[in-house]
């Protein structure tokens, strides 16, 4: 009986006792909507696995936003632990060396275990330093398909089962679509991206000089070759005759095919997601379209999306829950399972097997295309695209497409003031980052 007060104080002191603090791991991300649940699903799992990191997703708006909310936070000191960082920005984060600290070193800090070849090269490779070093962490890798409604196809009297593999092709199906009745055939999002980035590289002709930039500073835009003139002369063209409808920057015309209104559009592979649950039609994915008399085509798209950049400046104890966390989301039943769910790329090779094993793509016919369109071996003209100020480069390229398509100048010309705007920003980053 006498023991029972002393037991009771104990447990008295013990309840008194702060409780175990969880580190937290700040992430910030732009991934809005179906892909925003994507996003705080995966935190949200890692969590639930282990009780002494909290990862907590913050959106910060769409890719630029979120790039100079980071870019200021780091300035303030402030930043987050993790960024996600679009591929256009990896250049940029490149050469702020001492604002990050590379993935390799952080895995390694944290004693995970980490081996950079078990991503699927055209991916790992983009975010890898001359020196082999990996800076970033693939995760949302996705690449430029076709996607298009199968209903509208067996409307116009096209076959629903094979969608238009050439853009001599994309014309004539167009064209029915809008004799059908459908008042926009085709359109794209991310016009820089899809018709110009990827076109390029999908028909092994360079975007920029220097090996699209992976070869040094002094690299200037290449777009205007007759080949990047006469395509998108073809579009001016398709424009003037209502078979494609500009629907705006950026992903804008995404929601435009997801709702009907749009038969085919060029754009991300991730657009599977939302197509599969919000869609009241049946959508296909077809590759992207190329021109069948120029040589060499096609060759192989290059990565969009993507990947986690880690912020300097913060503790050993953090950094070794970023590591857990980038161990996680590495897990190929996890990347599997996000690939199936959203359509990005399956950033290992793993993912793939098991994705493959499973009768996924079987089950779901073109949700292969992008793996195939990527694992194509690379050439020096179609590894990539790096460039300095690149997200200044696509608003100039927006801007001048926006003139074509208006009427208000010719595809030459458009091209070629692109590329004039365009250099004055890699001359700047040049001279920025010289030394």
């Amino acid at each position: 009986m006498k023991l029972k007060p002393i037991l009771f104080a104990a447990l008295t002191a013990a309840a008194a006792l702060p409780a175990y603090a969880q580190v937290e791991i700040q992430w910030w991300h732009s991934m809005s909507g179906q892909l925003g649940e994507w996003v705080n699903g995966l935190a949200k799992d890692f969590n639930s696995k282990q009780t002494a990191y909290k990862v907590t997703p913050v959106f910060k708006g769409t890719y630029p936003e979120s790039f100079a909310a980071a870019i200021a936070a780091y300035r303030a000191g402030n930043a987050p632990h993790v960024l996600q960082v679009f591929e256009v920005g990896t250049a940029s984060m490149m050469a702020s060396k001492g604002a990050i600290k590379p993935v390799t070193e952080i895995m390694q800090s944290g004693g995970a275990k980490f081996d950079a070849s078990v991503y699927v090269p055209a991916v790992s490779g983009y975010y890898t330093a001359p020196n082999g070093q990996m800076l970033s962490l693939p995760f949302n890798s996705s690449t430029t398909v076709l996607h298009y409604n199968k209903d509208a196809f067996k409307a116009a009297g096209l076959d629903p089962d094979t969608p238009p593999t050439t853009w001599p092709a994309v014309v004539l199906a167009a064209a029915k679509l809008k004799a059908s009745g459908h008042k926009c055939p085709f359109t794209t999002s991310w016009q820089s991206w899809t018709q110009l980035e990827s076109f390029s590289a999908w028909h092994n002709v360079e975007f920029a000089t220097q090996r699209n930039g992976f070869n040094g500073l002094n690299t200037r835009l290449a777009i205007t070759t007759p080949l990047h003139e006469r395509h998108i002369e073809n579009l001016a063209n398709m424009s003037q005759q209502g078979l494609f409808v500009y629907k705006g920057r950026n992903n804008s015309a995404d929601a435009t095919f997801v709702s009907g209104e749009c038969a085919m559009t060029t754009g991300s592979s991730a657009l599977y997601g939302a197509v599969k649950r919000q869609s009241k039609f049946q959508g296909g994915i077809g590759a992207l379209p190329y021109y069948p008399d120029v040589q060499g085509a096609p060759q192989n798209t290059v990565i969009g999306g993507a990947s986690l950049w880690v912020m300097n400046g913060k503790k050993a104890e953090e950094y070794k829950g970023v590591a857990e966390f980038f161990k996680y989301l590495s897990n190929a039943d996890v990347q599997a399972k996000s690939h199936q769910e959203t359509g990005y790329l399956p950033i290992t090779t793993a993912a793939f097997g098991i994705t493959e094993k499973s009768g996924f793509y079987k089950q779901n016919p073109g949700t292969d295309v992008s793996v195939t369109q990527m694992i194509r071996k690379t050439t020096d003209k179609s590894r990539g695209i790096r460039l300095g100020n690149f997200v200044q480069i696509r608003t100039i390229i927006d801007e001048e497409l926006e003139q074509v398509w208006a009427g208000k100048k010719t595809a030459k010309q458009g091209l070629a003031d692109a590329k004039k705007r365009g250099d004055v920003e890699l001359e700047k980053f040049e001279k920025a980052n010289k030394g």
